[in-house]
């Protein structure tokens, strides 16, 4: 649904309704499932406001809702990724993206996202919660709320610079291998 600061209006979010489906109720599941996907996206890819950018992406499909619904031929979601790819170079042009390990290919494999997102998610489920907060603490904020940041899980974890900066080495390292095994167990299984 169109929100305040949302440059969607009622007219063009109707129309971005009725190109998903004709049926309004399963018009929203898929205008959320796509919103979810895209923040998913935007989440993996460091991004710190992804639900602003998956709005963004959202607004820009919905102003083009009524040609859209005359002239594309496939699966919605695939311009909406399409789009949420240009928002992406958009956003990363302008700001720096945190720095989590970029293991996966999902610039090039937009449709595996979801899965290799999965795996992501998994792989630091299995991570114990200091390790996992710590992990994630030292790569949430950019700029001079990095160095805050960064300072306040010295003081947390007493930990000196090089033995913080050795440590999140070593857990991305874990965490790169646990998303390696479990892609190519999903992969191994999907052949099968």
């Amino acid at each position: 649904m169109p929100t305040k600061n949302s440059g969607l209006t009622q007219n063009n979010f109707d129309s971005l309704l009725e190109w998903l489906d004709s049926n309004r109720a399963k018009a929203g599941e898929k205008y959320e499932n796509i919103r979810n996907g895209l923040i998913q996206v935007f989440n993996y890819k460091g991004c710190v406001s992804s639900e602003e950018l998956a709005d963004e992406t959202i607004d820009r499909v919905a102003r083009k809702a009524n040609e859209l619904r005359l002239s594309y031929v496939g699966n919605p979601a695939r311009y909406f990724y399409g789009v949420g790819k240009k928002v992406y170079l958009e956003y990363a042009k302008k700001k720096p993206t945190l720095e989590l390990p970029t293991v996966l290919r999902a610039d090039d494999q937009w449709e595996n996202v979801e899965r290799e997102y999965d795996c992501l998610d998994r792989c630091l489920q299995k991570l114990n919660d200091r390790n996992r907060v710590l992990l994630l603490r030292y790569y949430a904020e950019s700029k001079q709320a990095k160095i805050d940041s960064r300072r306040a899980l010295l003081q947390a974890f007493n930990l000196k610079p090089s033995a913080l900066r050795v440590r999140v080495f070593r857990l991305k390292a874990t965490l790169e291998r646990c998303v390696r095994k479990c892609l190519e167990t999903d992969n191994n299984s999907v052949t099968e």
